[in-house]
């Protein structure tokens, strides 16, 4: 999991993410990783609108946002 956020801060990747809190909750969170320090990482949450911190090991998934644009044929 690690060598994903890796490679997703390195190439400023927006990741879905899904994860679990220390409470026990499952949240589906859209991020951007800022840094990554240890066993845990900072991202901006665009679903809390702020700079949170995670621990590594409480996600469950991480998946890429991809971007299509469209374009008009003329």
């Amino acid at each position: 999991m690690k060598e994903q956020l890796i490679k997703a801060m390195k190439r400023n990747n927006f990741l879905n993410m899904m994860y679990i809190a220390k409470d026990g909750n499952v949240s589906k969170r859209r991020i951007k990783i800022i840094k990554i320090v240890g066993n845990s990482f900072q991202a901006y949450c665009f679903t809390k609108q702020a700079k949170r911190t995670f621990l590594i090991e409480n996600v469950l998934a991480v998946v890429p946002v991809i971007h299509k644009e469209r374009s008009v044929v003329c």
